[in-house]
């Protein structure tokens, strides 16, 4: 599935209002109303991610602002960073199974995913810390996010880290070897987050090996020239100061 500019647009325009009518949505991007039909009940984002109410008017299961209201309804856990440190790792963890529960999301422990979610918690509480005084309390932080919506719509990452104008999406993985196939797969979402964050977002994807130590690396995305970072839990500050410009300040 590919989101061509006239559907991110349009999804973008129903998702920043409480409510629009599609004469409204033509007039926001420039298209006729036979155009914008097509695509508010044949596109896949408007088709699975956004509904008309007995008004007439459209809306988006997650807002395109901040805190993205809604997301919490497709997350193991979603809050703001400030709410995530004020939670023990049992509290956090409870909160996480529920959510997961009300997702849908398959909770067989028989390869130890208890213990990768655990490990997730541990590598981002260490990185807050780290970045204390760079971050900001209304940062928003999502564990498990899952959009699995009919046949099109299929977004999916660990963790997501929103600033205020920037996406980490985050793989995790407990090992410390580099497999091409999960860079691949830490990119996978990447075109697809950034139509649900809107183009006011950078999304950055990144590989996260939580038993490697200190490896920061940036490797090839296939066989085209994109990169993509991989680092160890222990670096993952390195990710955000590379992006965000902390240290230079």
């Amino acid at each position: 599935m590919k989101t061509d500019m006239l559907e991110s647009g349009i999804y973008s325009v129903i998702c920043s209002h409480d409510g629009i009518k599609a004469k409204d949505i033509g007039k926001s991007v420039s298209a006729d109303r036979k155009t914008i039909n097509q695509y508010l009940y044949k596109a896949p984002f408007m088709k699975e991610l956004c509904y008309q109410d007995s008004d007439f008017k459209w809306h988006g299961l997650i807002r395109q602002s901040r805190p993205h209201t809604g997301m919490g309804d497709f997350c193991g856990y979603y809050g703001s960073v400030q709410e995530f440190l004020a939670l023990n790792e049992e509290k956090w963890f409870e909160a996480m199974l529920s959510g997961c529960r009300n997702i849908g999301r398959n909770l067989n422990n028989t390869r130890g995913l208890f213990h990768s979610f655990r490990d997730c918690r541990e590598v981002m509480v260490q990185l807050l810390k780290d970045l204390e005084g760079v971050y900001r309390p209304d940062w928003e932080i999502a564990f498990e996010l899952r959009i699995n919506r009919a046949r099109y719509i299929r977004i999916y990452a660990d963790v997501l880290v929103i600033t205020e104008d920037k996406a980490f999406s985050l793989e995790f993985k407990m090992k410390d070897k580099i497999e091409a196939e999960e860079i691949q797969q830490a990119a996978k979402y990447t075109e697809y987050l950034e139509v649900l964050l809107g183009s006011g977002y950078d999304v950055i994807p990144c590989l996260v090996l939580t038993k490697a130590d200190d490896l920061y690396v940036h490797k090839p995305l296939g066989k085209g020239d994109a990169l993509i970072p991989v680092c160890s839990g222990n670096m993952l500050f390195n990710l955000f100061d590379e992006y965000i410009g902390f240290l230079e300040e």
